[in-house]
C-alpha cells in the first residue's frame, strides 16, 4: 500500500465515524483503534482490504450490516429519475457508444468513501466535453464487438444506473455483471442492483467477497469461472483498479475517474482525469 493511502483512509474513516450518531467518547475510541490498526498493517495490504476491516468495525458497533443502505437507495433513485434524460442525450449524439461510455464513467464520481461532496451534474457536463486522460475506447469497442463473453465489474450505487445505460446502448448478448458479495460502504450488492433493472441487459452475480474491490485470491469459484471465460473484462472504479493493478491480464479495461495522486501516477493520468485504459 502506498504511503499516501494512509492519509486518505484516515479521512474516509473519520467521515464514516462522523456519519453516525455516536458519543464523543465512542468516536475517540474508534479513531484511536483505527490508528493502532493502521500502524500494524502489513505492507502488502491494499487500501480496499483496510476499508473492508473498517466497515466491519462500524457495523459491529452500529449493529447494522448495511449502514449505507438508504444512501445507496437514494443514489439509485436520483439517477433512475433522470434516466430518460440521459438516454435522450445518448440517442441524440453522433456516437452513441462513446456518449454512453462517457456517462458510465461520470457515474464513478458517486463515492462516499473518497469524497462525499461530489458534484454529479458538474462531472457529467465535464466528462461529455473533455478529452480522456487515457483513451482506449476505440480498442474497447473493437474488443467488445468480437467478444463472446463480457465480464463487467460494478462499483458504486447510483453509478450502476449509468452502467445500465451503457449496457443497453451496447446491446451485447452475453454480459455478466458482478457486484460485491456483501454490503461495504456504498458499493453495489445484489439487493441494490434489483432496484435498477440492469438484469434486463446482463446476468448478475456476486464476487463472493465484501471488500470494495475485486481481489482475485478472495473471490468465489463462480466468479473465477466467469473471469476465466471472459473475452473482455470491464473494471469500473478506482477500488476495482486497486485490487487488479498488479494483475497481468490485457483483457481488462479500466473505466474510472482518477481520484488520487497515487492512482494517477500508477496509471499515467492526471488527478481528476477520465480514463478508459487497457491493462498493460
Amino acid at each position: 500500500m502506498d504511503y499516501r493511502c494512509y492519509a486518505c483512509l484516515a479521512k474516509a474513516f473519520v467521515r464514516l465515524v462522523e456519519k453516525h450518531n455516536l458519543s464523543e467518547n465512542s468516536r475517540e475510541d474508534l479513531v484511536k483503534e483505527f490508528f493502532q490498526f493502521m500502524a500494524n498493517t502489513p505492507r502488502d495490504f491494499t487500501a480496499p482490504e483496510v476499508a473492508r476491516i473498517n466497515q466491519h468495525k462500524m457495523c459491529e458497533i452500529l449493529k447494522d450490516k448495511d449502514p449505507y443502505k438508504e444512501i445507496k437507495y437514494l443514489s439509485n433513485k436520483y439517477l433512475l429519475d433522470k434516466y430518460e434524460d440521459f438516454k435522450e442525450i445518448v440517442n441524440n449524439s453522433q456516437d452513441k457508444y462513446e456518449t454512453a461510455l462517457r456517462l458510465a464513467i461520470s457515474g464513478n464520481i458517486i463515492d462516499y468513501a473518497a469524497n462525499a461532496d461530489f458534484d454529479l451534474d458538474g462531472t457529467i457536463n465535464k466528462v461529455l466535453k473533455e478529452d480522456f486522460s487515457i483513451n482506449d475506447s476505440v480498442l474497447l469497442k473493437d474488443k467488445l464487438s468480437k467478444a463472446k463473453n463480457v465480464l463487467y465489474l460494478a462499483d458504486n450505487a447510483g453509478e450502476i444506473v449509468m452502467d445500465k445505460l451503457f449496457l443497453e446502448t451496447l446491446g451485447h448478448a452475453n454480459v455478466c455483471y458482478v457486484v460485491r458479495g456483501a454490503a461495504v460502504i456504498n458499493d453495489v450488492t445484489l439487493e441494490d442492483v434489483k432496484q435498477t433493472g440492469i438484469d434486463k441487459y446482463a446476468k448478475i452475480i456476486t464476487n463472493g467477497y465484501d471488500a470494495p474491490s475485486t481481489i482475485l485470491d478472495k473471490v468465489s469459484e463462480e466468479f473465477m469461472e466467469k473471469y476465466k471465460a471472459a473475452d473482455v473484462i470491464i473494471s469500473k472504479g478506482q477500488g476495482n483498479y486497486e485490487g487488479l493493478l498488479n494483475v497481468k491480464d490485457d483483457r481488462i479495461f479500466f473505466l474510472m475517474m482518477v481520484k488520487c495522486d497515487m492512482v494517477a501516477e500508477k496509471i499515467g493520468s492526471t488527478k481528476g482525469g477520465f480514463v478508459v485504459c487497457r491493462n498493460k
